[in-house]
């Protein structure tokens, strides 16, 4: 009886053995019948645009609209900074623009009252001319009837004074011409330089107003939010990152395939996907380039094989993948999730 209950259970340890060892042999065939027709890698990810957003200018942290992983819309306005004080100074750049606006009406009115009185002097000139032709005419006359005895010689010396005067007058108005001239030069360059004042404090003005656009911190693409950085009250400098954005809309594959399964894969091709996270979804994908470098190229410190120091090892090649049908899969694809690639040989 007990002889009997040993080769039975020997027999059933014989088949359980045979069953798995077909079993073993069987998938053992199906891997192997696999991985000649396929290439496959896990060294992938799924990848989209992450856009940062930076704080442009300083100051105190007013408002906050959004949370974390929120949606948020292209140009929608997310943080606001305390304006208080640009506020302030654009007012005071403002009034200061206005004073140099009545400046230049001043130097405006200054040199329009220049040219009148270089007119003026312009006239003068040409009447102290004339008299300047008559005193000679008078003299010329008087001389010669000084000769003639036909006058006195103090009616001579009258004419000769009023020739005196007549030239010293000619003279004073061509020097006061002068003068009048050079100065409307000196205008014409104050009247510059308010021009260009004015220019100055517009600029600084539009500076200020660009300032104030910064303390509204805008969303510059559509998409979620990760974590936000900042609090109402807090005060932060220009250039900090608030959050980031991740595009919810435009995902794609980056799968490091080894140089040695790079001879069927090109442009085009479909592939299968497998996320880690999904593995029942059935996505399917196409090759959209080959990277021209290997991923060791692009680290911080690319081996060097000439240091003398060489060690052979396979090397890996980012190929970029479209996901076909992406709207259907849309609501569970995140950025950083790891995926199976399986392609065809």
């Amino acid at each position: 009886m007990e002889q009997q209950k040993k080769q039975k259970q020997a027999k059933i340890r014989k088949i359980v053995i045979g069953v798995l060892l077909v079993t073993a042999l069987y998938f053992g065939i199906k891997k192997i019948a696999f991985s000649l027709t396929h290439e496959t890698t896990d060294n992938a990810q799924i990848e989209t645009s992450i856009v940062p957003v930076l704080a442009r200018t300083s100051g105190y942290v007013k408002n906050i609209s959004i949370k974390d992983y929120d949606s948020v819309q292209q140009n929608q306005v997310v943080v606001e900074l305390d304006d208080a004080e640009l506020q302030a100074v654009l007012e005071e750049q403002k009034a200061d623009l206005q004073q140099s606006n009545a400046d230049v009406s001043n130097a405006k009115a200054q040199l329009e009252n220049a040219v009148l009185s270089l007119k003026n002097n312009k006239g003068i000139i040409d009447l102290k001319s004339i008299r300047q032709k008559k005193a000679a005419t008078d003299l010329s006359r008087d001389q010669n009837l000084y000769k003639e005895q036909a006058i006195t010689k103090k009616q001579l010396d009258e004419s000769e004074f009023q020739m005196s005067a007549a030239n010293q007058e000619a003279d004073n108005s061509k020097t006061e011409y002068a003068i009048a001239n050079n100065k409307i030069a000196v205008l014409r360059e104050n009247l510059n330089r308010a021009n260009a004042m004015i220019q100055m404090k517009q600029a600084k003005i539009k500076e200020t107003e660009l300032k104030l656009s910064y303390t509204k911190i805008a969303t510059p693409s559509t998409g979620k939010i990760g974590k936000k950085n900042v609090n109402i009250g807090q005060f932060i400098q220009a250039g900090t990152p608030i959050f980031s954005i991740v595009n919810d809309s435009s995902y794609w594959i980056v799968a490091n395939f080894k140089e040695s399964q790079l001879q069927t894969l090109h442009e085009g091709k479909k592939v299968n996907i497998r996320v880690d996270a999904y593995p029942d979804l059935d996505i399917q994908g196409t090759i959209t380039s080959l990277s021209e470098a290997t991923g060791a190229k692009f680290s911080l410190l690319p081996p060097d094989n000439s240091s003398g120091n060489f060690i052979k090892v396979t090397q890996r090649i980012p190929v970029k993948i479209s996901i076909d049908n992406q709207a259907a899969f849309k609501n569970k694809l995140r950025a950083g999730m790891s995926v199976f690639i399986t392609v065809d040989k």
